[in-house]
């Protein structure tokens, strides 16, 4: 049974992990389970390992050692299929760098990357092997085809010449009809005549058969959602798109045949994304849940990134790679691909999708602009007595505040704010003489932006020197610091977590 199947296979992960740790021989253990060594005990390491990195973080980092012991192991031993052996071995691999940052542990991170570069240049060499074994296949299919059609037509010409025989000699008969005998001796000719046209038939048709091209439907099309940039930023999602026509769209489209993969990447933990839940299960989309500790924005378009070059090494029938984001990060992403020989199909909203990306990709599919939600916060009115009273001060504010209704200044805002020279040049742009005004307060530009923005949701990052909305700042080190410190300072035992994951 399957359930079965899976619980000794990952019993078997167990004992190998467990077998690491104590530093016993793993080689006879691999020996004696070679039929276990597949593609599919690596799919049970990425989530076994997923699952107690987030329910035990303190003892991360130990069962992170132990995996990259293991995963070199399994790389370098011989015996088996090559390429499982290679492909559970990138995702012990791959797991490590969940928790091995090269921030806080440098010399696991160097590792594991190095690693991992030499298991990809393996598994290149592989499927490189494998291609050029289907290719060769093809060509002698071809040749087989073509020595068939050679033989059908030399027979079809036989036959051809055959009927024009048998044609002559039944007129010639005709005319010299004196007898029963020569009568019964016409009706067998005509039999034959009628036979040979009917071999004529199925030659021909044999022949158009042989050279007609198979149209077969195949699943090449792999589609790849951002849904961050699709609910344009995480104060205030939007929702109003719909997933089904996005799909539609693509369906309609000349060089997708069917869709093969589709992944969806969000923090889907926030309770906004619930409406979402229905019409990603309709459609067969697979929920990607990125867990962004510390508040980085690019913690899903990094995996999606990984996701996608993965896939395009390993799924050589996948000839079509949709990217759903306007974002520009992914034009480098559309530019390896094309080094690969894949199509990238582009599908964001129009005029919000990066240009770079869109001049990249091999077509690009609008989605409509849905009506910005941008809430109005209003100048107040201050007493005499107040320093806001000054004009600078109120205009500026005031034209701070008008940037929100800019997307591109707001997109700024809330992915990671802007630099304050921007800033000083949208101001002298928009504020005539502002230099000469500002200066009264006898203040420097930071200490007078300081003043402008108290009591509104923008504030000054001092580390990074930027302009930022407030909901995009708030713990953004704290958490992420005392994550780490609970990982450094553990000294859980192993052995414990291992059984306690078996049980």
């Amino acid at each position: 049974m399957p359930n079965e199947a899976a619980s000794q296979e990952q019993s078997f992960l167990i004992d190998l992990l467990r077998a690491t740790y104590q530093n016993q021989e793993i080689y006879p253990i691999l020996q004696h389970n070679l039929s276990k060594l597949n593609e599919n005990l690596a799919l049970i390491l990425r989530k076994w390992v997923s699952d107690r990195f987030a329910q035990e973080p303190a003892i991360a980092i130990n069962l992170a050692r132990v995996l990259i012991k293991l995963s070199t192991i399994i790389q370098e031993f011989e015996q088996g299929n090559p390429a499982s052996n290679l492909e559970i071995a990138i995702a012990g691999y791959e797991a490590v760098l969940q928790v091995c940052t090269h921030e806080a542990f440098p010399k696991e991170w160097d590792i594991v990357k190095q690693a991992l570069v030499i298991a990809y240049q393996q598994r290149q060499q592989i499927l490189s092997r494998t291609i050029g074994e289907l290719r060769d296949q093809t060509v002698q299919t071809q040749s087989q085809i073509n020595t068939l059609t050679e033989q059908l037509q030399e027979e079809l010409q036989q036959a051809k010449l055959q009927v024009k025989d048998l044609k002559t000699t039944i007129a010639q008969l005709q005319h010299e009809v004196s007898s029963s005998e020569s009568t019964r001796e016409i009706t067998s000719l005509i039999a034959e005549l009628q036979e040979l046209k009917q071999r004529q038939i199925r030659v021909e048709q044999v022949t158009t058969t042989a050279h007609a091209s198979p149209k077969i439907e195949q699943f090449n099309t792999a589609i790849f959602y951002d849904i961050e940039n699709l609910t344009m930023g995480r104060s205030n999602p939007n929702l109003n798109f719909s997933l089904k026509q996005i799909q539609t769209n693509l369906e309609n489209t000349s060089v997708v045949n069917k869709i093969a993969i589709q992944c969806a990447y969000a923090d889907w933990s926030d309770s906004r994304l619930r409406l979402l839940k229905n019409e990603i299960q309709e459609l067969g989309i697979e929920a990607i849940q990125i867990f962004d500790y510390s508040h980085k924005r690019n913690a899903a378009d990094m995996q999606l990134a990984i996701d996608v070059m993965e896939l395009a090494q390993s799924r050589p029938t996948l000839q079509v790679f949709v990217i759903v984001s306007g974002d520009g990060a992914f034009a480098a992403l559309a530019k390896k691909l094309h080094e690969y020989g894949k199509t990238v199909i582009g599908c964001a909203y129009e005029g919000q999708i990066n240009r770079v990306l869109k001049s990249v990709c091999d077509r690009f599919i609008p989605i409509p602009t849905p009506q910005a939600k941008i809430e109005e916060i209003p100048i107040h009115q201050v007493n005499s007595d107040s320093s806001l009273n000054d004009n600078i001060l109120v205009v500026t504010k005031k034209t701070l505040q008008e940037l929100k209704q800019n997307f591109e200044y707001l997109n700024q805002l809330k992915q990671g704010g802007i630099h304050i020279p921007q800033i000083h040049k949208i101001l002298r742009e928009k504020i005539p003489c502002f230099d000469q005004k500002r200066e009264k307060h006898g203040e420097k530009l930071t200490n007078f932006l300081k003043k402008v923005i108290a009591g509104t949701d923008i504030c000054l990052s001092i580390e990074n020197n930027k302009l930022v909305l407030t909901e995009i700042t708030i713990g953004s080190t704290g958490s992420s610091n005392n994550i780490l410190k609970g990982v450094t300072d553990s000294s859980s035992n192993f052995k414990e977590i291992v059984v306690a994951g078996k049980s």
